[in-house]
C-alpha cells in the first residue's frame, strides 16, 4: 500500500475538481429502511476531506445487493439519499439516468458546485460485475464511469477484492485510495507484519473449507489459535470422534484438519477447540436446549450450536493474556439469541483485552455485525468494515482494488 498513492497525497490537487468515489453502500434494507448505517458513516470523513481541499463536486457510485444486472426497486440506492443529506448538509442529487447515456454527463455539469451525486446501482448494470478488457461493452462502460470525475478515490474496502469495472477499470490518470480504505489497509497490514505478542487468532463460522487458506495463512503469523462455530464439529470428529449429532461436518475441510493440525505444531501455534456445547433439537428460540462436554457429544438429533460457560471460560482465560487478537467469525449460531452466549462472552472478552492494553481487530461480516449489535464497536481497537475483502487479506493475498490504484 505504501507504493500506492492515496487522497492525502493529491490534496492539493483537488481544488476545484470533480471527484469520482467509489463507496461501498451495500447496507441492509428492510421495506425500504436502513438498518444499518455503519458503512455510510464510514465515508463520511473522505467525503469532507475532499471538500475540504476545495473539490467542485462528488460523484458516488457503489453497488447494493445482486441484482444481476436487472434494475430491481429494492435494490435502489435512493433510500441513502437523506441519510447522507442528514450527516453531510449538503445537497444530493440523485442520479437514475442509464450510465450508458449521454444525458447523465449533462446532469453531473449542471448539478451546482458544493453537491454529493449519489450514481443508481452500478450492478444494475451487467458490465459491472463481468470486468473484461476483451469486452467491449464493458470498455465502454468503464469509459464512461471514467468521464464523471477527474479524480477517482475508491474507498470501498468491502469490495476492494473484487475485480469488478468500478474498482479495477477506473482509467483516468489519478486513481487514489479514500481515507477509509487507507485506514483498513494500514490498520491490518501493520498488525499482522509487526505484531505484538502473544498473537491469537480466533476463527468461527460454519466451514472448515471456506477458511482453510485463512487457518494456512495465520499460522505462520500468530501464537495461538481459538477454532469455534460450526467448523469447530469437524475439527472434533476428525481428531477424536466425537458424536457431533446432526451438527455441520464439512467432509471437504475434513480433509484438511490433518494438514491444519500439523502445520501448527511446526509452527508451534497452539489450538484451542470447544470442551463443551450448547445444543438444542431445533434451530429456533423454542428449541429444547442442552449443555454436553465432549466427552458425551452431541445427541443423535440434537444440533451443536453455541460453546458451552466451561469453553467461555477457557477462550477468556487465553484471551486475557493476549496482545494482538484478529477475530474472524461468530463462536455459535449468534442470530438467535439463544445460541448467541458464545460469541457474546468472545466479545466481552476482546473488550476487556482491548482495555487492558490488547490491540483487537474485528474481522468485518457477522463478526461486526455482532460487535455493532452490541454496541461496543468504539471498545475495540478497529472494526473492519469489510468481510471477504478482510479475509483475503488476512491470507495474504493482493487485493485487485490495490493493485489498481496509481503508483508513487
Amino acid at each position: 500500500m505504501s507504493s500506492k498513492l492515496t487522497i492525502v497525497d493529491i490534496k492539493h490537487k483537488l481544488y476545484n475538481k470533480c471527484v469520482l468515489i467509489r463507496v461501498d453502500y451495500n447496507v441492509p434494507l428492510i421495506n425500504g429502511v436502513i438498518t444499518d448505517k455503519t458503512r455510510i458513516f464510514a465515508n463520511l470523513p473522505t467525503l469532507d476531506y475532499v471538500f475540504l481541499h476545495g473539490a467542485s463536486k462528488v460523484v458516488l457510485m457503489s453497488h447494493l445487493g445482486r441484482p444481476n444486472g436487472k434494475v430491481i426497486e429494492k435494490h435502489s440506492l435512493k433510500p441513502i439519499v437523506p441519510i447522507l443529506e442528514k450527516y453531510t448538509g449538503r445537497n444530493i442529487q440523485f442520479i437514475s439516468t442509464n450510465i450508458n447515456s449521454d444525458d447523465i454527463q449533462t446532469e453531473i455539469s449542471n448539478t451546482p458546485n458544493g453537491s454529493i451525486i449519489l450514481l443508481e446501482n452500478l450492478r444494475f448494470y451487467n458490465e459491472e460485475e463481468n470486468y473484461n478488457i476483451n469486452d467491449l461493452k464493458v470498455l465502454e462502460f468503464c469509459n464512461n464511469i471514467s468521464k464523471f470525475g477527474d479524480i477517482y478515490v475508491n474507498d470501498a474496502f468491502g469490495t476492494a477484492h473484487r475485480s469488478h469495472s468500478s474498482i479495477v477499470g477506473i482509467n483516468l490518470p489519478i486513481r487514489v485510495s479514500g481515507l477509509l480504505l487507507s485506514k483498513e489497509i494500514n490498520y491490518l497490514y501493520k498488525s499482522i507484519d509487526l505484531p505484538q505478542r502473544p498473537f491469537l487468532a480466533i476463527v468461527g463460522g460454519a466451514k472448515v473449507s471456506d477458511k482453510i487458506p485463512l487457518l494456512y495463512s495465520l499460522i505462520s503469523k500468530v501464537d495461538e489459535i481459538i477454532i469455534g462455530g460450526g467448523m469447530a464439529f469437524t475439527f472434533k470428529k476428525i481428531i477424536s470422534n466425537m458424536k457431533i449429532g446432526s451438527s455441520i461436518f464439512d467432509s471437504k475441510g475434513a480433509e484438511m484438519v490433518r494438514s491444519i493440525l500439523d502445520k501448527a505444531k511446526l509452527n508451534g501455534v497452539k489450538i484451542h477447540l470447544p470442551v463443551d456445547f450448547v445444543c438444542a433439537d431445533n434451530i429456533n428460540e423454542n428449541a429444547n436446549i442442552t449443555i454436553v462436554d465432549d466427552i458425551f457429544g452431541i445427541p443423535d438429533g440434537f444440533y451443536g450450536l453455541d460453546c458451552g460457560p466451561y469453553t467461555r471460560k477457557i477462550n477468556d482465560d487465553i484471551i486475557k493474556q493476549a496482545r494482538l487478537i484478529v477475530w474472524n467469525g461468530p463462536q455459535g449460531m449468534f442470530e438467535i439469541s439463544a445460541f448467541a452466549a458464545g460469541s457474546h462472552a468472545t466479545l466481552y472478552s476482546v473488550v476487556n483485552a482491548t482495555a487492558n492494553g490488547a490491540i483487537s481487530i474485528i474481522g468485518g461480516g457477522d463478526t461486526a455485525s455482532i460487535v455493532e449489535q452490541t454496541g461496543l464497536t468504539n471498545a475495540v481497537s478497529h472494526v473492519s468494515t469489510g468481510g471477504g475483502a478482510t479475509l483475503e487479506l488476512l491470507e495474504g493475498k493482493i487485493l485487485p482494488g490495490i493493485t489498481a490504484l496509481t503508483n508513487k
